[in-house]
This record gives structure tokens, C-alpha cells and sequence, in this order.
């Protein structure tokens, strides 16, 4: 880093270095720019050091628990279990380290330079990096804006990291606690929910809404409704924090329900209720560029922001808050600025929920479909009907749903819960993206048994001919 009135030049400034970010600097590296990323923490970003990964770490030794303590039913029988918490996330940081480290050789390889600081933008053109070293100066010609989101607060009860803690705090936990309020069930409260639920908490969902995942085709929440009380997690829909009272180190939550004021104690509150863009105190309105009323930077189908020669990418422009959304974004953002041929318009993004069981999704719900005006055709296939599922001992909770066109066929939507939701969910993707007809999905032969056989299998079922669930006949067929 160059200190006092000098300032250093590069073609291409990256501020952030998360999964938006750091590919962001590699892909415009790879076209031939001269590429400067600025991470104030830790190369990776939330995600790799405090989010997807480390989360994913602990939803599997989590699971892993649960599979050992049900393995009697396979004639399998384990001793008692326990937990050793520090080593678990000890285990869990290495993961974290490696990934990291791997990060910072790609970057390297690819003669990106790192500088490590807070970034604050000074002009359309300029942007200061404040450093234990020092301040130093720089000047760029076009500018990548990634810096993410931070955790949003209940107002009145701000996190301290010990009793109030948001999803960081909830990662890097060294004893269990015996009872745990998580306030909000979106995505990270069901994911870090199920975690402490498997390993032993006591876990009690707050959610205001008053149906389980309102946004997703409504079957799933009813599916994961009857999966937390199968982890004997307790869930109290319509709940609205009022407000928490610490007495002798311990949180007494009030609450307004359905049923009325209630309360609630707990040794550890999880604040889950969402993230919002790290826009503020950046010095982004130096150089010109405008945020939405949410927040959000306004930008383009090829993420240019309102000022010329300024990108933003992420969890910083709207749309949902996922890691894969960034790295896409920051790609565009790279090739647009090398000239090459590139936008985010009409960029179908899948969406997953790591709980018990996965959820994944992508492309319309059927209510969304007929909203849009279309003639909608459906199919769904149980996973209980699924030889493999049974044979992974699962307990065949949950479905794949795939929503169609019923005049023309096109695939519109796919919508999973179930076992490796998430990992089935890139063949709905790439059907929805590609406009797919749903005898793409019908005329291809998945490999059996295997669980990709769900989506052929609810495929055939919209066609009225699944084979292994009853399908009666269409009107049309049964007039032929």
C-alpha cells in the first residue's frame, strides 16, 4: 500500500472480498486488467469465513449425530453420544482456513493485488484505504463494488455477542446452551435452528409471519413444520418480539401470539431476521452513486451503478441475499468492463435452505405462474414413493414439484424439499433457464436408484404418466 499524498492507480478497483468480490477480481484478471481487491477482514468474505461454509460444516456433524442416534433401526447400535463443542468448531475453522487459504492463491496466481483495509470511495474516480499501517490513496479507472450485507437488528435489542447473538456469534459458540430462542425461522434460523436442535438445545421458533416460508410454494412449510416437531423443536408462528429483560444471565423474550402475550427464557437468543446492505458510512455518495429507499445500489442488467465506471454486485443490489447471485453478478461485472458481451437480465437464480429436510427452488410457484397469466400444469412426486430415498433410511418427508406451461410445455418452475434438495435443484435450474419443454425432463433417462429420479418421475406425473405413483388419466385421455 502507497502512504501519504501518493496516490496508486489501478484499472480496476474491487471493494469486498466475498464470493462477489474476489470472483470479480479473478475474472477481470483472467481478461487481461490490472486488478486491486480491498477485504477489510478476511479474504472469502461472510460466507466462506462466517456463513455458507463454516453453517455447512455443523449442519452435517449435526446430522451425522442424528443419523448415529437412528442407526438401531438398521440393526446398527451406537453408545451414548456427546458433543465436544470446541472440537467441533475446531474442525469446523479448519475447513474455514483451507478454503481461505485457497482463495488467497487463486488471487494471487491470477496477479490480483490484495490490500488489506476499510475502503471509503472520495470521488467518482478515488477511493481511501484506512489500515493499522497507515491511510493510503488510490485512483482507478473503473470501480467493483461488493462489500455485502450485515445482520439486521430487532430494534431495542442489539447484539453483544453473549446473550444476543446474530449468525456469527451462533458459529463460533464454545458450550451448547440448554435453551435457545431463534427469532425469525427464514433460512438461517431453520438452518442454525436444526443445528442445535440435533446436538441437544432446546430450540423455540419465533417467526411474525403466520405461515412456515410464506414466499415458497405452501406444501414445503407444511413439510418442515412436521419435521421440527419430529426434532422436538417448538415453533410459534405469528410471534412478534415486544421486548427482553435480562435476570441473572438469562433472557426473558415477550412476545405478542395468536394466542395472546407470552414469554419466553432462554440462556442464548439467536436475532435471525434477516440482512441488509452494507451501503452506509462508504463514502458511496461521494462518488455519486444512488441507493434505492431499501438501500440497495441502483444498477443495471449489467451491474453498472448510477455513476459511470462504477459496478456493484451482491448482497449490495437487490434481489436475494445468496452467495452464487454474487459470483454470477461479479463475472458480468468483470466482462462487461472488458468489453465483452455480458448482462444479468432474465438470470433464473435457484435458491436453498440447508435444514432437515433441504429445500431448494427456482424459476415460478404455481401461484406465482397463474398470477403471470399462464395455464398452469403440475406435477409431484413424493419422496416416500422413492426407492433410494428409503434405502438412505430417510424418512421420505417431503416432495418434488415441477410447475409447466400447459400449453406450450415449458418448464417454469421446480420445487424440491427433501434429501439433497440442494444438490438436485442444478438440473431444475439449467430445465427453467434453458426454457426447457417438460419432456426434456421426461425423455431423459435418470439413472436408477438415484433421487434425480424425482424430478423425472414428477415430470411424467404432470404428463399423467408417472409410473410409480397412481397418475389418473386426463380429461383428453379419457375421452380417446
Amino acid at each position: 500500500m502507497v502512504m501519504g499524498d501518493f496516490a496508486q492507480g489501478t484499472q480496476v478497483a474491487v471493494i469486498g472480498g466475498g464470493p462477489g468480490g474476489y470472483v470479480a477480481a479473478i475474472r477481470a484478471a483472467q481478461l487481461g486488467l490490472e486488478v486491486t481487491l480491498v477485504e477489510q477482514e478476511e479474504l472469502g468474505g461472510l460466507c466462506l469465513n462466517w456463513g455458507c461454509i463454516p453453517s455447512k460444516a455443523l449442519i452435517h456433524a449435526a446430522g451425522l449425530k442424528r443419523e448415529i442416534e437412528r442407526a438401531d433401526r438398521m440393526g446398527i447400535i451406537a453408545g451414548e453420544l456427546s458433543v465436544n463443542l470446541p472440537k467441533l468448531m475446531e474442525w469446523k475453522q479448519g475447513i474455514v482456513g483451507k478454503l481461505r487459504n485457497g482463495v488467497s492463491s487463486l488471487l494471487s496466481q491470477n496477479k490480483v493485488e490484495v490490500v488489506q483495509g476499510t475502503a471509503h470511495l472520495t470521488g467518482e474516480r478515488s477511493f481511501t484505504v484506512e489500515s493499522p499501517k497507515g491511510v493510503g490513496r488510490f485512483e482507478f479507472e473503473h470501480a467493483i463494488l461488493a462489500t455485502g450485507s450485515i445482520a439486521a437488528e430487532i430494534p431495542g435489542m442489539p447484539h453483544d455477542g453473549v446473550l444476543v447473538m446474530d449468525s456469527k456469534d451462533a458459529l463460533e459458540l464454545q458450550a451448547l446452551p440448554k435453551r435457545l430462542v431463534v427469532v425469525g425461522a427464514g433460512a438461517i434460523g431453520l438452518e442454525l435452528g436444526t443445528v442445535f436442535a440435533k446436538l441437544g438445545t432446546k430450540v423455540t421458533l419465533l417467526e411474525t409471519a403466520r405461515t412456515l416460508l410464506p414466499m415458497l410454494d405452501p406444501q414445503i412449510g407444511k413439510v418442515m413444520e412436521r419435521a421440527l416437531k419430529s426434532l422436538n423443536m417448538e415453533l410459534v408462528l405469528g410471534a412478534r418480539v415486544k421486548g427482553m429483560e435480562k435476570r441473572n444471565g438469562v433472557a426473558v423474550l415477550q412476545y405478542s401470539a395468536l394466542e395472546g402475550d407470552k414469554s419466553v427464557e432462554a440462556d442464548k437468543v439467536l436475532v435471525a431476521v434477516g440482512r441488509r446492505p452494507n451501503t452506509t458510512g462508504l463514502g458511496f455518495e461521494k462518488a455519486g452513486v444512488k441507493l434505492n429507499n431499501r438501500g440497495f445500489v441502483l444498477v443495471n442488467d449489467r451491474m453498472m451503478t448510477t455513476t459511470a465506471g462504477i459496478y456493484a454486485v451482491g448482497d449490495v443490489v437487490a434481489g436475494p441475499m445468496l452467495a452464487h447471485k454474487a459470483s454470477y453478478q461479479g463475472k458480468v461485472a468483470a466482462e462487461v468492463i472488458a468489453g465483452e458481451p455480458a448482462s444479468f437480465e432474465a438470470v433464473e437464480v435457484p435458491g436453498v435452505i440447508f435444514a432437515d429436510p433441504e429445500i431448494a427452488w427456482v424459476g415460478l410457484t404455481e401461484e406465482q405462474a397463474k398470477e403471470q397469466g399462464y395455464k398452469v400444469k403440475t406435477g409431484v412426486f413424493p419422496f416416500k414413493a422413492l426407492g433410494r430415498t428409503l434405502t438412505l433410511g430417510d424418512e421420505g418427508l417431503g416432495f418434488t414439484k415441477v410447475v409447466s406451461d400447459a400449453e406450450v410445455g415449458t418448464v417454469l418452475g421446480v420445487h424440491i424439499v427433501g434429501p439433497s434438495a440442494s444438490d438436485l435443484i442444478s438440473e431444475g435450474a439449467l430445465a427453467v433457464s434453458s426454457a426447457a419443454n417438460i419432456e426434456d425432463l421426461t425423455l431423459t433417462i435418470h439413472p436408477h436408484p438415484t433421487l434425480p429420479e424425482s424430478i423425472e418421475e414428477a415430470a411424467e406425473q404432470a404428463e399423467h404418466r408417472a409410473i410409480h405413483i397412481f397418475s389418473p388419466p386426463s380429461k383428453s385421455e379419457k375421452t380417446t
